[in-house]
């Protein structure tokens, strides 16, 4: 059986659903494929959320990712939101949510390590508990 994949949805695709992909690759790669996109792209992953991801995992979303649209992505299980009011209707999927983390964008460090964190204890959940979620 093939794992699940779950598409991080935000308005550019540039640092909470970046990081969230970055995030699930490392602790949940074993139980489910993450991919991340956005209904807009910027040019780039905001260099902030790349330095503290690799700061915190050692993980260089540079070399790894790259910025995408929603219809970039292949068919997904999970839709998770990150909270910026994204509906993605034309995103098929068996399960959404919706974590409704504020955009750290532009603030300190303290900002975006606290959502990475947040991301983490929010994919070691999805980890935990995506096959109930999806009713297998």
């Amino acid at each position: 059986m093939s794992k699940p994949k779950v598409a991080f949805i935000c308005v550019h695709n540039s640092c909470r659903s970046q990081m969230a992909e970055a995030i699930s690759k490392l602790y949940a790669a074993d139980v489910f494929e993450a991919y991340s996109a956005g209904t807009e792209i910027k040019s780039e992953i905001n260099p902030d959320a790349v330095r503290i991801i690799n700061q915190l995992y050692g993980v260089d979303m540079t070399l790894t990712q790259h910025n995408k649209l929603i219809d970039a992505l292949p068919p997904v299980d999970v839709v998770i939101t990150m909270g910026c009011g994204v509906s993605c209707p034309l995103l098929p999927c068996r399960y959404r949510e919706d974590w409704g983390l504020d955009d750290p964008s532009g603030k300190d460090d303290k900002e975006f390590i606290k959502t990475a964190k947040i991301i983490e204890q929010n994919v070691l959940e999805l980890k935990k508990n995506i096959h109930k979620l999806l009713g297998e």
